[in-house]
């Protein structure tokens, strides 16, 4: 066994032969980031108005199954605080941005906020999705693999409820009979081949948004995914749907309500003239 005084004698003895040893340059262990030759940037894009009930669980579990995206929270200045908890997150959180807005301004304006925030950025893909858990983060890797990679073959992949596997849970019979309505009535006006118009559970090829005029959109509100699938439509753009499971929200309060029906009503009636009419 070495004592106390041999052992600080011959430290001094390798010190005068070699030299001090150079301390390492990093004293506490880093990450360090290392770009990929080509890597896919993709935008999970949430719009919110007092969904602090629901948007603290829903950030966790994207990020759980799609831990490679950021995710941009539009939030229309919410009364419970929901902007506030997003500043204090993205602090911690490098893959969380909040776009706060001066009031509550429409899902489409917002979700075309997102879009721009998206294109502006360089992302090439994003993904839109409700904060109330109706949609599930559990589809984000199916509905990522219609559009990503090499053998992609969509420019839109929607989250299905009426495709074989889809479906709808906690909705009485009328608002089934209105879902199903609409959607069957967007088809036809709009001349489109998805099943699902009106769901808005969706991931897009950002270079496809690029060739649309967002300043031409009509719908401020609940309508717009009707009206952005028949722009990109008329734009040749390849649709695919994947099977998912809608469940109605279980904390906070919808959104939609009758004005909002009425008016996608009437929207839709008139892109379909424009439609029928070719212009």
């Amino acid at each position: 066994m070495i004592g106390q005084g041999g052992r600080r004698g011959r430290v001094a003895c390798y010190n005068q032969r070699y030299g001090t040893p150079r301390q390492p340059r990093f004293s506490t262990p880093q990450i360090r980031r290392f770009a990929l030759s080509n890597p896919v940037r993709t935008l999970v894009a949430v719009a919110t108005y007092n969904e602090i009930e629901n948007l603290p669980r829903l950030v966790d579990e994207i990020f759980q199954h799609a831990p490679d995206v950021d995710l941009l929270v539009i939030d229309d200045n919410s009364p419970d605080g929901t902007g506030r908890w997003c500043d204090e997150h993205v602090q911690q959180e490098p893959r969380l941005a909040c776009l706060h807005r001066a009031g509550k301004l429409g899902l489409g304006s917002a979700t075309i906020a997102g879009f721009k925030y998206a294109i502006e950025r360089g992302y090439d893909f994003v993904l839109t999705m409700d904060a109330d858990f109706s949609h599930q983060p559990k589809h984000l890797p199916a509905l990522r693999a219609g559009v990503e990679g090499e053998a992609a073959e969509f420019d839109v992949m929607i989250g299905s409820r009426y495709v074989p596997r889809g479906g709808i849970e906690g909705w009485p019979l009328h608002r089934r009979l209105m879902s199903r309505t609409i959607n069957t009535y967007a088809r036809w006006m709009l001349g489109l081949r998805v099943n699902d118009c009106s769901g808005a559970f969706r991931c897009y090829r950002v270079s496809k948004l690029r060739e649309l005029d967002f300043d031409r959109f009509r719908s401020h509100g609940y309508s717009y995914v009707e009206e952005i699938l028949w722009r990109l439509h008329r734009q040749h753009t390849r649709f695919g749907e994947t099977p998912i499971t809608f469940i109605d929200r279980e904390l906070g309060q919808t959104k939609l309500n009758a004005r909002e029906a009425v008016l996608a009503v009437l929207l839709i009636l008139r892109f379909g003239a424009q439609q029928w009419l070719g212009m």
